[in-house]
């Protein structure tokens, strides 16, 4: 497993007192103020002169910045070049977007209310994080601010790395790059799986032995709305943007947002490390989650049909998260030693295709059954895709890989039967 693979995200809530909070405002807005001053040098150097300016360029004038305006070295000069990384990242993005022929995506300004934090490099370089017993619990050191109490506990301690502070509807957090040696992770089960993401049914997969797993669609949303649009109504009635009434509505929906993307995390946690912890190969189809969100508006030539109706699909699709589960449930089943496999969507088609005798036939989206003409095969559509992704999966690999785990492996279907 290669060190990179070994990093390991943390995340701390911390405490600091009302002297502290502001001295961590201050330097939020010292980072802030630095992003956008970066951003318009870079504009009128090639505005004004075709010049472009690169991120070593500004780290030399960050460097005269802060002899000559005492102010600016308050702050760590580690963490300022990290704020212009950030900003050098985003260009490279924009750059490789036009290359690609994509929608470019400009770097823009950040407000304050826009910009998240700010980061530091090495650990002891004007921060220093000590943790409590079995990293529950610890302090956060910071030059120019003090002692910070720091709570939560790490799955799993480590070498510290790097560090984000960030702030998030007026708490702020500590959130930590780990290097772990050997990530700890047990699989008590030998089985595998293959799964099918959908809206109505979160999840549902099959094992080799012909066992069904089904994950129900908790609709975080659903159970939110009408909360939070009670709240978003309640902001757009007050007209005065600078009103602390406003300001006040604004952070209670952004904290009722909040709650929801803090639940939504932690279920797919939960899930995602007993189905890891169950099975040794893991197979689900590659998810294209950007055309699957695009908008139904279409063009002023060819405006599109029924929008709402797809806005509200998207919408039910964002809020099911199936990008962040895949990507929870693949790091998990890797670090217990198991298998993950991708099967490819297009050649595939596992919604289409019959698992029984591997035909293709198209089916609309309204069709949640599927019903084989030719083999006579019937059952639920995410099932059968499913279990189309398992076959392909198992049948695709060499027997020798499979021997451990007892799978009989047979002809490998070929798609030129589609």
């Amino acid at each position: 497993m290669s060190e990179a693979s070994n990093l390991r995200k943390t995340t701390y809530r911390l405490y600091p007192t009302p002297k502290q909070a502001a001295a961590l405002a201050q330097l939020l807005c010292s980072h802030q103020q630095l992003y956008n001053a970066a951003l318009e040098e870079r504009i009128s150097a090639w505005a004004k002169a075709r010049k472009s300016i690169s991120y070593a360029d500004q780290c030399k004038s960050l460097t005269q910045l802060r002899t000559e305006l005492p102010e600016w070295a308050l702050a760590n000069c580690s963490s300022q070049q990290m704020t212009l990384r950030r900003l050098n990242k985003a260009f490279a993005a924009f750059f490789r977007r036009v290359k690609a022929g994509q929608e470019p995506g400009f770097p823009r300004f950040k407000s304050l209310a826009r910009f998240p934090g700010f980061s530091f490099k090495g650990h002891g370089d004007g921060w220093r994080f000590t943790p409590g017993a079995d990293w529950r619990h610890g302090t956060l050191r910071l030059s120019g601010v003090g002692q910070i109490r720091a709570r939560g506990q790490a799955r799993q301690g480590g070498e510290i790395r790097s560090s984000d502070l960030l702030h998030k509807d007026g708490c702020w957090y500590l959130s930590l790059t780990l290097a772990v040696a050997q990530p700890e992770r047990e699989r008590t089960g030998n089985a595998a799986m293959a799964y099918d993401w959908g809206v109505e049914t979160f999840l549902s997969g099959i094992t080799h032995a012909g066992d069904r797993v089904n994950i129900d669609n908790p609709r975080w949303w659903q159970q939110a709305k009408g909360e939070i649009v009670a709240l978003q109504q309640a902001v757009s009635r007050k007209a005065n943007k600078r009103s602390n009434r406003r300001r006040k509505t604004v952070r209670r929906l952004a904290a009722a947002r909040a709650k929801v993307a803090r639940k939504r995390l932690d279920w797919a946690h939960q899930q995602t490390a007993a189905l890891a912890g169950k099975y040794a190969l893991v197979a689900t189809e590659e998810l294209t989650l950007k055309n699957m969100t695009r908008s139904a508006k279409g063009t002023a030539e060819e405006p599109g049909r029924q929008m709402a109706q797809k806005a509200g699909l998207n919408r039910e699709i964002l809020d099911t998260a199936p990008g962040l589960f895949t990507s929870l449930l693949r790091y998990k089943v890797l670090e217990t030693g198991g298998e993950w496999v991708d099967a490819p969507t297009r050649q595939l088609k596992p919604s289409q295709r019959c698992p029984s005798c591997w035909r293709v036939e198209k089916k609309t989206l309204s069709q949640r059954v599927h019903d084989c003409a030719h083999c006579g095969h019937k059952e639920s559509r995410d099932t059968a895709s499913a279990r189309v992704v398992l076959r392909w999966a198992l049948e695709s690999k060499p027997g020798q890989e499979l021997a451990e785990t007892g799978f009989i492996p047979r002809e490998t279907p070929s798609f030129a039967s589609a």
